[in-house]
């Protein structure tokens, strides 16, 4: 165990760049930044009918509670045709 801490350490320190980039290439980060960017078009599609900025955590309720569950289920619909394609 001692020596996996001392190999992370070293990855993060000799090169960050590499941590950094692991994080951004793993799918879970890019889920993340999808689902990101479709709160912000929420946000902005809700703020532009009200007449003023609702705020970022309105805007996360908001979707979450309306259009996240049918999100992921059109997202990993796309993304099971997208493997099925490939292989």
């Amino acid at each position: 165990m001692r020596n996996q801490k001392v190999t992370l350490r070293l990855m993060s320190t000799d090169n960050p760049g590499s941590a950094t980039d692991l994080v951004r290439n793993s799918s879970l980060y890019r889920e993340f930044q999808a689902e990101r960017e479709e709160i912000l078009k929420h946000k902005w599609i809700e703020s532009e009918k009200v007449g003023y900025d609702i705020g970022f955590e309105r805007a996360l309720t908001d979707w979450i509670i309306k259009h996240r569950s049918k999100w992921r289920k059109s997202r990993q619909s796309l993304q099971s045709q997208v493997s099925q394609q490939t292989n």
